[in-house]
């Protein structure tokens, strides 16, 4: 069965309100727009839980590496109950030993800048009889999962993962069509969240006080007014700008701004 992509299909309506929807967020906004993405995949494939993640080339990687240099940098999980996020974290730790698991490998092999799998169609049968599919499956209460691999250049790629629990059906092949063809339409989505980080572009990432500093300087705020809302001074609201601006290559906030268009770069 193939997805229809004709505009006026009734099932493609929530897709273009969802697009649309992520688009009317400010960009100060980011993080409650990929939280409204998160949920809406949930709802929309009937799923238990959604994780988003980018994952980047380190610039010299080992010729022994089985994941050949890509590593997590940011991590989103929907509903991070404790056994997810410890499954999680422990999967994190694995990916900086020698011990990698064959799903892992497989994630990030090839080179196709947009690719979605589903698990069952990915992996041989015994992979489902294993310690790596226990754990991070079944234990937390997963049995299924689509993933999507999007490409937002050679060394940054976004990661999603949209997991079912052992009392819903499996994924089908619709459902995989569906997911890709939502997400075909959001890379300027994800583009716009790593920038949001000093990823992608930037020379380092942002701290966590220049990435609310940011925020606000993209959403049109004064440095007097971003100094005021965060209850810091003039002085350290300056310094903050001027990393940001150094980080990014820029020297003013309309140049800045226009990374976020896509206009330089």
């Amino acid at each position: 069965m193939h997805l229809s992509t004709d505009p006026i299909d009734p099932q493609n309506q929530d897709v273009y309100a969802l697009w649309d929807r992520l688009a009317d967020f400010s960009v100060a906004d980011g993080d409650a727009a990929l939280t409204h993405l998160l949920s809406a995949l949930r709802t929309m494939l009937s799923a238990r839980n959604v994780l988003w993640g980018a994952v980047v080339r380190l610039p010299s990687p080992k010729r022994t590496d089985p994941l050949l240099g890509w590593r997590p940098r940011l991590v989103r999980v929907l509903d991070p109950i404790p056994a997810v996020a410890a499954s999680v974290q422990k999967q994190y730790d694995t990916l900086w030993s020698n011990n990698v698991d064959l799903s892992q490998i497989l994630s990030v092999s090839g080179d196709e800048p947009f690719r979605v799998r589903r698990l069952f169609e990915a992996l041989p049968p015994e992979w489902f009889e294993g310690e790596h599919y226990r754990r991070h499956y079944l234990d937390v209460g997963f049995a299924d999962s689509i993933s999507v691999r999007v490409a937002l250049n050679d060394d940054v790629r976004i990661h999603l993962f949209v997991f079912r629990d052992a009392q819903a059906p499996r994924f089908s092949a619709h459902d995989g069509q569906r997911l890709g063809f939502t997400m075909r339409g959001l890379r300027w989505f994800h583009r716009r969240q790593l920038l949001s980080h000093g990823l992608l572009i930037a020379d380092a990432a942002l701290t966590p006080a220049e990435r609310r500093v940011l925020l606000a300087l993209l959403d049109g705020h004064a440095e007097k007014e971003i100094a005021q809302k965060f209850d810091q001074s003039p002085n350290t609201t300056h310094f903050h700008v001027k990393s940001i601006y150094a980080k990014f290559g820029v020297r003013n906030r309309a140049t800045l701004a226009a990374l976020w268009l896509g206009k330089l770069r």
